[in-house]
């Protein structure tokens, strides 16, 4: 393994002998509006902690903040405020419409961009894009809740704010000096034509531990409360000491702007404004909002004249000038110091070289400029969305003892079930300010292009879902906090299995501790899908929504208006997949230890039991294939017994191509307890494995391989038709969610008088449903796209060029299916890099993204995609799964 500067600074803080780590971007974009933080009867947690709160309430469960770092336990939190001299509010942090203001439910309505970052965050760079006028609150509320389903969004670009370039670029890097020692560059560029006044305040806190009323914290670590003192007489200029009985002694530094002015010191307490919210008198002078309400409305006497409290900023007063610039420079250390600016640009450059050296080791020589400006961006965007993420269910369902009571309805309410539950960690978010949240299955796809740079943190997310204060102990995973218990897709094991393979050929040895304790783990997991989901005991499962949202003619995890249940052709595939992965993992743990042969064969009678009650009509059921269709179908089971198959050519009827696995035959020799398995169910249940429909695991391939696939190879060859078909499935941007079939022949359902129907809709939702800010009818979704290119690679090391396939269907042109694989993932690395005409696909028509230098560059990685012109969609920093990107351009990139 390479050893540049941050591959030892991994390694130390690994090993433990710094912990490089401590500090990282963990402050969220957006702690308002979720769950944690909602004490309402009726659950309505957008409207229970609204935008307009944000300034003045005290959080309880996390802070938030723009380009916000803290440590890993957030006692201690710095972030970035600015004003414009027209603002309303002063902007500590970014603004977006709720879930019901939104037309295609919640969506920030700023632009950002995270643009470098190491894994240990010794150099991180983002970048925000601040306009001179006053922000548009009003007219984007407004103007999207005006429009419907079938309208655009109302973007801030949209407002005319950024017209003759009047804003002001924002860049907020960071560079360690030491584990403890943070140097902070804050750098203005106005690009409008005309000289422009800027307030930049960066703020410095403490996450608020003594107003729920507990003695030493709701944690029991913070014995009394911290304390922001303004330190008098140093050499070194303005200076802040933190005090924390937990955290310890800090010192945050500001230097003098561009060399001259020295900023002012502004204090206050990150207490709650009682008044101003409930009309209730404040129990402190000082409050959260009194920075906004000194700098901004102008109240001298808002701020703590002692010059001491829990939250403090240094108040810089820039005049820009046109095309022109400001710079701050803060130092944020646990040792004092009299002079906190020497080297403190020599040290920015050496980091930001070793960032340069670290990625050298990285990213492939043989790519293009523009593949490794996206996938750095992609890698800097996974970093930048770790957040800190406090959730005690236990204490959020009985409140806290110096807040009111919390309603009755609580006690049978949101997540009652999950009691057990107690999460304070450092976790991979979707995105931290539309998802503030971790989801299983989104982190399971996060920790593939985490393991690129950061294999053990990647293990560590993996680990942590696992732990028994995140697991129900009935082997649940918790799906993500609006609803716990939601059933997410189970890719955790395939994740696991993923980051095992890139760790060990990282590190040249396998982490078979990780791999065993993921295993038994998963096994509880594994145990509980097969209790709960299979509801009759056919090997045929429901799940529900299972991550896809509105794909289905109905919604999946709501009771039917029908009665009765849906077969899910996905939900058994999932089964077989990871029925496949779980006999995968046996088998390597079982080359060091034979007992585990025995439990992969028991997945591999399970994968057969799986594979035939789904293809055939197997226990007196009804196969979900369609054989005059050639595909997969979810099939309703009515309350009566009889069975309806809901002919939507969805991903649905593509996930059993997920359920694939090949079999070295030097590893089945090597295994004798495991080969005579095999031999047995060769002889014993020729009905499981000779039906003629599924892949017979006898036939060898290339160099003797077995191939384990639910589909033979007639169904392989039929399934991809229409999914290589640029009529159906085949965008030229991947795969579609639901065939362009639909387009002219909607698929409809009709009870009691009310027709349900499904149609092609390759943007946004034209409903509500899931919340409308999500739509799996025609958009390309990367997490699906990704398991896909990885099955076909599956087939074509057993099949090899034996099977080719037309790519396009009807094209006449042939590829085996490691070709089409490799066709797969440029048409989806393709979003993103500049076409012919420079444009970039995810762009679409928005002219500043595409033509105007100080924007074509930034790339934002959306959640997914127009299934047509591949304009981005949905959140717009979903480097989560969409970071996966970077893990294609690895292998397939050039």
């Amino acid at each position: 393994m390479p050893k540049t500067a941050e591959h030892q600074r991994l390694q130390d803080h690994l090993d433990r002998k710094a912990n490089w780590k401590k500090w990282g971007p963990y402050v969220s974009e957006r702690a308002w509006g979720t769950v944690r933080e909602d004490y309402s009867a009726d659950g309505s947690a957008w409207e229970y902690f609204p935008h307009d709160h944000a300034r003045s309430r005290a959080y309880r469960w996390g802070e938030d903040g723009i380009a916000g770092i803290c440590d890993r336990h957030q006692y201690v939190c710095l972030a970035l405020s600015l004003w414009n001299h027209n603002d309303p509010i002063l902007k500590e942090r970014l603004f977006g419409l709720t879930g019901s203001q939104g037309n295609h439910g919640e969506d920030v309505k700023e632009y950002y961009f995270y643009l470098d970052a190491t894994p240990t965050h010794s150099y991180m760079k983002m970048l925000y894009k601040y306009p001179h006028a006053a922000f548009p609150y009003a007219d984007l509320v407004a103007e999207n809740g005006r429009r419907g389903f079938n309208d655009f969004e109302y973007e801030l670009s949209d407002t005319g704010i950024f017209d003759d370039q009047r804003y002001f670029d924002v860049s907020v890097e960071y560079a360690k000096a030491g584990t403890e020692d943070i140097l902070i560059k804050i750098t203005a560029f106005n690009r409008g034509p005309e000289a422009a006044p800027l307030d930049v305040l960066p703020t410095v806190w403490f996450r608020n531990t003594w107003s729920p009323g507990y003695v030493a914290g709701p944690m029991g670590d913070v014995p009394d409360r911290p304390v922001l003192r303004q330190v008098n007489g140093t050499k070194a200029g303005p200076c802040v000491n933190l005090s924390h009985p937990a955290a310890g002694d800090y010192f945050l530094y500001a230097d003098k702007l561009d060399g001259k002015g020295q900023p002012q010191l502004l204090f206050t307490d990150n207490d709650t404004n009682t008044q101003r919210l409930f009309s209730r008198p404040n129990d402190r002078p000082y409050v959260k909002d009194a920075f906004h309400r000194h700098v901004v409305d102008g109240e001298a006497d808002a701020v703590n004249p002692a010059g001491e409290g829990t939250k403090a900023a240094a108040w810089y007063r820039c005049q820009v000038p046109t095309h022109g610039s400001c710079t701050l420079r803060l130092r944020l250390s646990a040792a004092a110091s009299d002079t906190p600016f020497a080297g403190f640009e020599t040290t920015f450059e050496r980091r930001a070289a070793e960032a340069d050296a670290f990625y050298a080791t990285v990213q492939r020589t043989d790519i293009s400029l523009d593949e490794m400006q996206i996938q750095r961006q992609a890698l800097a965007g996974m970093i930048w969305t770790k957040q800190f993420f406090y959730y005690n269910v236990e204490q959020w369902l009985k409140g806290d003892p110096a807040q009111p009571e919390v309603p009755p309805s609580r006690a049978s309410g949101r997540n009652h079930e999950w009691e057990h539950l107690n999460n304070f960690d450092i976790i991979s978010m979707p995105d931290k300010w539309e998802y503030p949240w971790y989801a299983a299955w989104d982190l399971a796809f996060h920790a593939i292009p985490l393991a690129l740079v950061d294999a053990a943190f990647a293990k560590r997310q993996l680990t942590l879902m696992a732990r028994e204060w995140y697991m129900h102990p009935n082997g649940a995973l918790p799906a993500y906090e609006w609803k716990l218990g939601d059933v997410n897709p189970p890719v955790h094991a395939w994740a696991a299995w993923r980051v095992y393979k890139i760790d060990a050929k990282q590190q040249g040895r396998p982490d078979k501790h990780f791999l065993e304790g993921m295993f038994h783990k998963l096994l509880m997991n594994f145990t509980w899908w097969v209790n709960k989901k299979d509801r009759e005991g056919r090997n045929v499962f429901q799940g529900g929504f299972l991550g896809l949202d509105n794909i289905s003619v109905f919604d999946r995890s709501a009771p039917l208006p029908t009665g009765g249940h849906i077969d899910q052709s996905d939900g058994t595939a999932w089964m077989g997949f990871y029925c496949l992965v779980l006999l995968e993992i046996a088998l390597e743990l079982a080359k060091d230890d034979p007992v585990y042969q025995d439990t992969a064969g028991k997945f591999f009678e399970h994968f057969l039991r799986i594979a035939r009650a789904m293809t055939g009509d197997y226990r007196n059921g009804l196969s979900l294939w369609d054989e005059e269709d050639g595909f997969f179908y979810d099939t309703l089971h009515l309350p009566d017994g009889s069975f309806v198959p809901l002919k939507v050519r969805s991903l649905v009827g593509l996930m059993p191509l997920l359920a694939v696995e090949t079999l070295e035959h030097d590893l089945i020799e090597r295994l004798p307890v495991f080969k005579r398995r095999l031999n047995w169910f060769f002889e014993n249940r020729v009905y499981l494995r000779d039906c003629g429909n599924v892949a017979c695991v006898k036939d060898p391939g290339e160099q003797s391989r077995r191939l384990l696939s639910i589909v033979n190879r007639e169904r392989l060859i039929k399934v991809l038709g229409p999914m290589l078909d640029e009529n159906e499935f085949l965008s030229p941007y991947g795969i579609r969610s639901v065939s362009k079939f639909h387009q002219d022949r909607p698929y409809t359902f009709t009870v009691d008088g009310v027709s349900h129907t499904i149609d092609y809709q390759p943007a946004e939702s034209q409903s509500g449903l899931f919340g409308g800010n999500s739509n799996w009818r025609g958009p390309i979704w990367f997490p699906i796209n990704y398991l896909l290119i990885e099955s076909l690679q599956k087939y074509h090391h057993y099949y090899g060029d034996s099977l080719k396939v037309e790519c396009p269907t009807g094209s006449g042109r042939m590829l085996n299916l490691g070709e089409v694989a490799t066709e797969l993932s440029r048409r989806l690395i393709s979003l993103f890099l500049r076409d012919g005409d420079g444009r970039r696909p995810i762009y679409g028509g928005q002219h500043r993204f595409q033509d105007d230098p100080h924007w074509r560059d930034h790339i934002l990685f959306h959640e997914y995609f127009h299934g047509d012109n591949g304009a981005g969609l949905g959140a717009s920093h979903q480097t989560g799964w969409t970071g996966l990107v970077a893990k294609l351009i690895q292998q397939s990139g050039g």
